[in-house]
């Protein structure tokens, strides 16, 4: 069982019953403050949201394969949203946790073009969290909605949108646009739950998060 928690940008609380993992704990560039939860795995998909604070149990940030506290973790290398496709250099990550029987993939600020390579690494998912706010700054929602698609999890869950309450260095789209753009059942909820990914409907819902601080 495991439970999913929306905490403002590309922020989430990932808890388990025996642990607690926190995505791009660093939140200064949303006017909010840092996450820090004592004996949580601290998890970024770019540097710089790494908060590094002592209280983590382990900081990562990068490509690789990974077990903590319960996670099966494994980072693939991308590139950022407007970086040269190209180039050799990859800022950004993209990764598969698993926990329990879940598969979770969370996307950063990555480049809308994935190539089949990473699609393949990705592999057979549950639940997908992705940027969809645009603006030049992530994805916006035509391109999360395609990735979306080409991943095609069970559960999808966008962040990184509009919110009066936070400071975006870049006006993000609401989410309504990627809600719109992917015509899928939506349920709106304070967590998204998971007990086992048996429980899990076949056909794809979106699960829009309340915000919490």
């Amino acid at each position: 069982m495991f439970e999913v928690e929306y905490r403002g940008g590309n922020a989430v609380v990932i808890t388990t019953k025996k642990s607690t993992m926190v995505v791009d704990a660093g939140r200064t560039k949303i006017g909010l403050k840092d996450i820090v939860i004592k004996d949580a795995v601290e998890l970024a998909t770019e540097k710089t949201f790494l908060t590094h604070a002592p209280e983590y149990k382990a900081s990562i940030e990068g490509p690789g394969e990974y077990e903590v506290s319960g996670f099966t973790i494994r980072g693939i290398a991308t590139h950022r949203h407007l970086d040269d496709p190209n180039s050799p250099e990859k800022n950004s990550n993209i990764y598969n946790v698993t926990a329990g029987d879940t598969r979770l993939v969370i996307v950063g600020n990555i480049h809308p073009d994935l190539v089949e390579s990473q699609i393949d690494d990705i592999g057979i998912i549950d639940v997908l969290i992705i940027p969809v706010g645009g603006n030049g700054y992530t994805l916006d929602a035509t391109a999360a909605a395609t990735i979306t698609r080409k991943i095609d999890p069970k559960i999808v869950v966008p962040v990184h949108y509009h919110d009066p309450s936070l400071q975006y260095e870049v006006p993000q789209n609401p989410v309504d646009l990627f809600i719109n753009e992917l015509k899928a059942p939506v349920i709106e909820d304070k967590k998204l739950k998971i007990k086992s990914s048996a429980d899990l409907v076949e056909s794809l819902e979106i699960y829009k998060l309340a915000l919490n601080k």
